[in-house]
């Protein structure tokens, strides 16, 4: 794509975010709990929207050239991204389900679910930090220093004598079975030769012979002909691969060249950007400042005439927190402030009136508002749902506004420049100019201030008033007391990877946790069924809870705050992947607080609370940062086993509570804790620990049918007609993605792949294999289950159903009544 199509893409774009716009003003008005399901439609369809446009938003962003168009798609990327996980927060307390259905929505939209798939901004790993990278090799580094010398593996020697005889046995055994294969080529060609004998030589003439080859010779024609067509019409309808993937290939490689050249263009730009950016400062600075300087200080100076002669003393300088004198005079004329000050004098004189005539009214006022709060508490029962203030949008209004006012209406050609605009900047840097030059004026014109005051009132300076503190009510946060004041990060840093509590992640993509889309949550809710989360879904709040919010600290900040995320699920659902493609996408540290990991290191009361304290603080400085706690059941046991009282488990518990709640929106650091045993543990602790429970059932049929797909191609076998992959998906039925990989690996070994020319890839030989694994029974799922619904959103949930039950069975037996 050129820039003129990034550029229609981006104004299309904001076509579309005003019309989201104009749909949020109706979502803030109070909704009566019986038209719950159109309030749901109503978050989903808008929730969908804005998925879409942050999937623009990135493309454009990631392959804009012009460096101020970038500056205000970056704001507008963020606040986007903020709004879509404000609006599933919205979802889950509007459906109490982590996983709403919104495959209706979509039929009805005319998306597909991969218009549902969430975008992570590229720019995560694309524009991290050098002190990111560094961390890396000092990771490495370290890490390379505390691997032994001997960790080399060592073969074992074997005597020469033994060698000799084993190749003599392995060449025996070869000529062995070759000799029986050309015996038994030899038998069936002797058998061939026995039965023309016995039956005779069928002689035909010329004429017959032409017509026997004819017949057999038009029959492959026609059978390869139909072959063909039939392989035409599965390609077509996408039902079998299609044979030209090299020449896609291809074009993917190239369409990847070509961004890869575009961005090397934005950093050149940038840096152009950059240099024009202090230029500009610095002439506008030598050239107009002083300008600004006598101007600014003639209009404070009139100031101070103006409020003399109305209240016959001089006013109160503002202060630099609140802005100084452009809180005063900002876009406001001379006559405007004086405007203002005569309304002030007069509205004082208003207020001393109305003090007087209030007193007697009180009573009155006292009665009325009784009146309002019992009929308020009645109204509370239907108005429930109600959607919360958004941060995001004054952010997103802000950038829509700036598009509007300066690149909207520009006339640029088919290829517009990719070059910076110089009148904006010198507008923006105007701006700056003046807000620099307006501190030191404020310095100067308080120090006139004071000389005026002693010269013309006789008075010192007035002290300034200091803000009065509501009782009962404390001032800031609670802060951490630091266990290491004297310590550097970067000791700290080395303390925990040789302690083993900092580890080097694996590079694992989130798109490599495959899974599909469940087609029928809709359907299941009609039939009273409650749906199950697929592979899709669970990956898709991964990047929602996790991904966004460590990945940007802007959109953590405007993002409602979740600190920590519980993944629950048997063994092999692939939760500890999971936990690695957050770190991957993000550029994030990886801590292990595992119990197992804890043995041994910082032991005692105090080593336990030095331990969570040094790496909470270390996470905070090099943000972003994960914290997994593997089997996180264990810190939470309700009977600590015989077995794992030695590692004391629970020792972090209340040192990890704390730690957690002194993080604030400002700190990118998250705790995913992964169990397969939940039912073990305190259910109050746990939920208290952990704010986002995600359940992670078996996969359904079309997640498996996608994982062996994608599985066996991942191994560089592409499926042909001979593999019915429909036919392992419904054999597979209670396995796990985990025991679907170990089934394809056993299968698909070198030998294996060296035969599949002559010998197609079937779906029995992976029977075998998945015998041998124990599947996920049902009664060990219906134990997650139950113990799932026995959290706060789980009980939320079951309640609301139940309540939807009940109202239909009032509803069925009025009916009946009726009909008697």
């Amino acid at each position: 794509m050129s820039e003129g199509a990034y550029q229609r893409l981006w104004e299309s774009s904001h076509v579309t975010l005003q019309e989201l716009l104009d749909q949020e003003q109706p979502l803030l008005e109070p909704v009566p709990d019986r038209e719950r399901q159109s309030f749901q439609y109503r978050l989903a369809s808008l929730y969908l929207h804005y998925l879409g446009l942050l999937r623009r938003f990135n493309t454009v962003y990631d392959q804009m050239v012009q460096p101020q168009k970038r500056r205000l798609l970056r704001r507008l990327l963020d606040g986007v991204a903020g709004r879509v996980l404000e609006l599933k927060d919205e979802l889950v307390r509007a459906d109490l389900c982590e996983n709403p259905c919104l495959d209706r929505v979509l039929q009805d939209l005319k998306l597909t679910p991969a218009d549902l798939e969430v975008p992570i901004p590229k720019y995560f790993l694309l524009e991290q930090s050098t002190a990111v990278r560094e961390r890396r090799l000092i990771l490495a580094e370290i890490l390379s220093r505390l691997e032994p010398e001997s960790s080399q593996k060592s073969f074992i020697g074997m005597h020469r004598t033994e060698a000799i005889l084993l190749v003599q046995k392995a060449e025996r055994a070869r000529q062995g079975r070759l000799r029986a294969t050309f015996m038994r080529e030899i038998r069936r060609d002797e058998e061939q030769d026995r039965r023309i004998r016995e039956d005779g030589w069928h002689k035909f003439s010329q004429c017959q012979a032409a017509i026997t080859i004819q017949k057999v010779w038009k029959g492959y024609l026609q059978r390869k002909r139909t072959q063909q067509d039939r392989r035409t019409e599965m390609e077509f309808i996408g039902m079998l691969p299609s044979p030209n993937q090299v020449e896609h290939l291809s074009i993917i490689s190239q369409a990847c060249l070509w961004e890869d050249v575009r961005r090397l263009r934005q950093v050149e730009k940038e840096e152009e950007f950059r240099a024009a950016m202090v230029k500009a400062h610095d002439s506008l600075a030598e050239t107009e400042g002083p300008d600004m300087k006598e101007k600014m200080k003639e209009q404070i100076r009139q100031w101070f005439i103006e409020c003399h002669d109305l209240t016959g003393r001089f006013p109160d300088y503002p202060d630099a927190s609140s802005g100084g004198s452009y809180s005063i005079f900002a876009d406001k004329t001379p006559e405007q402030v004086r405007m203002e000050l005569e309304m002030q004098v007069q509205e004082n004189k208003k207020k001393e009136q109305e003090k007087r005539k209030e007193k007697g009214k009180d009573e009155k006022k006292k009665k009325k508002k009784k009146g309002k709060e019992e009929k308020s508490k009645k109204g509370e029962v239907d108005a429930v749902l109600q959607v919360l203030p958004s941060k995001c949008i004054p952010m997103i209004s802000a950038g829509h506004e700036e598009y509007l006012n300066t690149w909207k209406n520009r006339c640029e050609s088919i290829h517009p420049s990719q070059n910076y605009d110089s009148e904006t900047l010198r507008e923006e840097k105007r701006k700056e100019v003046e807000l620099e030059i307006r501190i030191q004026v404020d310095e100067l014109m308080r120090q006139e201030l004071r000389n005026l005051r002693l010269v013309v009132d006789k008075e010192e300076e007035r002290p300034l008033r200091a803000p009065k503190k509501t009782p009962g009510k404390k001032s800031g946060k609670k802060k951490e007391k630091d266990l290491t004041p004297n310590r550097s990060v970067e000791s700290l840093y080395e303390e925990l990877v040789i302690s083993g509590l900092l580890r080097k992640s694996e590079s694992v993509a989130l798109k490599d946790y495959v899974g599909d889309f469940l087609y029928l949550g809709s359907a299941l809710s009609l039939a009273k069924k409650l749906p199950m989360p697929s592979l899709f879904d669970i990956r898709q709040n991964v990047a929602l809870y996790a991904v966004l919010r460590l990945g940007s600290p802007d959109i953590h900040a405007m993002a409602p705050l979740i600190r920590s995320i519980l993944l629950v699920g048997p063994s092999g659902m692939g939760k500890k992947m999971l936990v690695k493609a957050v770190c991957t996408e993000t550029g994030a540290n990886l801590f292990d607080l595992s119990p197992d990991n804890l043995l041994g290191k910082y032991p005692g009361r105090n080593g336990a609370q030095m331990m969570v304290h040094i790496v909470f603080k270390v996470a905070r400085l090099l943000q972003p940062s994960v914290i997994w706690i593997g089997n996180a059941e264990k810190n939470f046991y309700k009977r600590i086993p015989k077995e794992d009282r030695e590692m004391d488990p629970k020792r972090i518990k209340k040192d990890l509570t704390k730690a957690l709640r002194l993080l604030t929106p400002g700190d990118r650091v998250m705790l995913i804790g992964t169990t397969s045993r939940p039912q073990l543990a305190d259910i109050r602790g746990l939920c208290r620990v952990y704010e986002r429970i995600l359940f992670m059932p078996r996969p359904d049929y079309a997640s498996r049918y996608v994982f062996w797909k994608r599985m066996i191609e991942a191994r560089g076998v592409q499926p042909t007609q001979h593999l019915d992959i429909s036919a392992l998906a419904k054999v597979s039925d209670g396995y796990t993605p985990g025991h679907i990989l170990q089934a394809i690996q056993s299968v698909l070994s070198e030998r294996r792949f060296l035969q599949l020319s002559k010998r197609p890839l079937v779906a029995s030989e992976f029977l075998g294999q998945l015998a041998k694994l124990d599947p996920v029974y049902r009664e060990e799922e219906e134990s997650l289950k139950d113990w799932y619904f026995k959290t706060p959103l789980g009980k939320k949930s079951m309640k609301h159903r139940m309540d939807q039950l009940e109202a239909e069975e009032a509803k069925l037996a009025k009916e009946k009544k009726k009909r008697k």
